[in-house]
């Protein structure tokens, strides 16, 4: 066999400055300083941007070269695009006049961690490809598990128990999925049999993962809800659908439990709902991505009672924790049901320790192989900010929601929708008789969402509650502080009553 011939340059060195070095360190250096000060002057200006931008899609095909370069260019001319081009075509989550979703908290320290974790680079598939990176996220996994006062089967120094990281809860809701679906499939052998439960309010990605997984659309049960329950699920209407499955023939098989659904924030009765899995050896899963964070706070933690009784739970630090995307941690009681379903042993992934048994591979706990080291910039929050700090900032961000509720219901313009949990509202323009009907109250709030999210000072977003049109108004963003809440609500005021006075017009 041949091989390819050098250029005359490599062979003599005559052009050794012009050698493709992606990693020199002078280009580390100078790079990254320049982008952290992009990163810190964008920070400190964010709030005088508008939230949401004004371009129309497909804008930054007009702006940005339509065809791949074919040679390099300097640094700076990439961060003059991206100032000019890219930055003013951004939804601004970092805003502290975001006020829709949830919200997407960061924090020096999670930036600094995420940072340095790109920059190492590790493929953690296995623990003999990441050692540090294995154990640090399952030190930290087990240091939240304890702040959230998960029961000790849910930690990895409590074997069979353990957590991975994730990216998203879409990612935890299909592994678990798919771990109860094979658990089932061993008892029964059917997959047309399967049954899944949820309530109604219950996230989009729950339904998602269900088609991902297999289940027959026909059998994936969103369980009603009502203001009755605060959209909250059942665990009687709950049964009473089990039953009847079962009794058809079908096998109950998991049941997704919410604490802190995202249209309104309900908490479902995670206990109860695990007491009536049981009578049918159902997984229960527990959706905790947004509220879970608040339970690391004893005043919150009630809002998990039962868990001891679930099989798994996941929750997302990058939605309140001060740790930026992605970040969701999964812990389940029995990491063996993950890996019966999840564990793939290529020949050269092989290696003693995993051999051993001594080690579970996070590749065997997740969808693919590959593992980004999460673990770092969670463990550098927690390790620098402590447990006070973080129990701070979910208190902060109540109160001000709280604020904001009492404002609301102290104008008779408006009426709160449902009670108000953690650190969202939910409100609307009110009804009062033929002056404004439901229907009215519905356009109306809606054309105050569309006025509002145009001025560019604030974005909110909604949702349907009870068949009515519903503002959600989510506090949390990591710079906001109380002058924001208070600006969002005079101007929130100020819009209405320009709606309200041009429809008596």
């Amino acid at each position: 066999m041949g091989s390819l011939p050098l250029p005359e340059s490599a062979i003599n060195g005559a052009d050794a400055d012009d050698v493709f070095r992606p990693l020199d360190p002078d280009d580390v250096r100078s790079y990254l300083h320049k982008a952290v000060d992009l990163v810190a002057d964008y920070l400190e200006s964010v709030e005088s941007l508008p939230v949401l931008p004004s371009v129309e899609p497909g804008y930054l095909r007009h702006l940005l070269n339509p065809s791949p370069p074919t040679s390099s260019a300097p640094f700076d001319v990439a961060m003059k695009e991206l100032r000019d081009s890219v930055l003013p075509g951004m939804t601004h989550w970092a805003s502290p006049s975001f006020f829709a979703f949830f919200p997407a908290t960061n924090s020096a320290v999670a930036i600094a961690g995420d940072l340095i974790a790109s920059a190492m680079n590790t493929v953690g598939f296995t623990w003999q490809s990441a050692p540090a990176a294995t154990e640090l996220e399952s030190l930290t996994l087990d240091w939240l598990a304890h702040l959230l006062r998960l029961p000790p089967p849910f930690m990895s120094s409590s074997s069979p128990g353990g957590g991975v990281i994730l990216g998203t809860t879409s990612e935890a809701m299909l592994v678990t999925l798919v771990a109860a679906r094979d658990a089932a499939l061993h008892r029964t052998g059917g997959m047309s049999r399967l049954a899944v439960y949820a309530s109604d309010q219950t996230h989009s990605a729950f339904f998602k993962v269900c088609r991902l997984a297999g289940i027959d659309a026909a059998n994936v049960r969103a369980i009603p809800t009502s203001a009755g329950t605060s959209y909250a699920l059942d665990a009687m209407a709950l049964r009473c659908r089990m039953e009847e499955d079962a009794g058809a023939g079908l096998v109950p098989t998991y049941v997704c439990a919410t604490v802190g659904t995202t249209s309104t924030n309900a908490v479902d009765p995670v206990g109860a709902i695990a007491d009536v899995a049981a009578i049918f050896n159902a997984w229960v899963h527990v959706d905790a991505a947004y509220a879970g964070a608040a339970c690391i706070c004893p005043e919150f933690r009630h809002h998990l009672a039962g868990v001891e009784r679930a099989d798994s739970i996941s929750m997302s630090p990058h939605k309140w924790l001060l740790t930026c995307l992605d970040c969701t941690c999964l812990w389940v009681r029995d990491t063996r049901r993950l890996t019966d379903s999840l564990e793939t042993k290529p020949e050269y992934l092989r290696n003693d320790v995993t051999d051993s048994g001594d080690v579970t591979d996070i590749k065997d706990m997740q969808v693919g192989v590959g593992h980004r080291f999460r673990g770092l910039k969670l463990w550098m929050v927690m390790r620098t900010y402590g447990a006070a700090k973080l129990q701070q900032h979910i208190r902060s961000d109540v109160a001000m929601a709280k604020m904001f509720e009492e404002s609301v219901r102290a104008d008779e313009r408006f009426e709160v929708v449902v009670p108000r949990n953690f650190a969202l509202v939910c409100f609307r323009i009110r009804a009062c008789g033929d002056d404004m009907t439901e229907e009215d109250a519905d356009e109306a709030s809606r054309e105050l969402m569309g006025r509002l999210n145009r001025t560019g000072k604030v974005f909110v977003a909604h949702t349907v509650v009870g068949g009515r049109f519903v503002l959600r108004f989510a506090v949390g963003s990591t710079l906001q502080e109380e002058r924001h809440v208070r600006g969002a609500w005079e101007l929130i005021r100020k819009t209405t009553g320009e709606i309200l006075h041009g429809r008596q017009a």
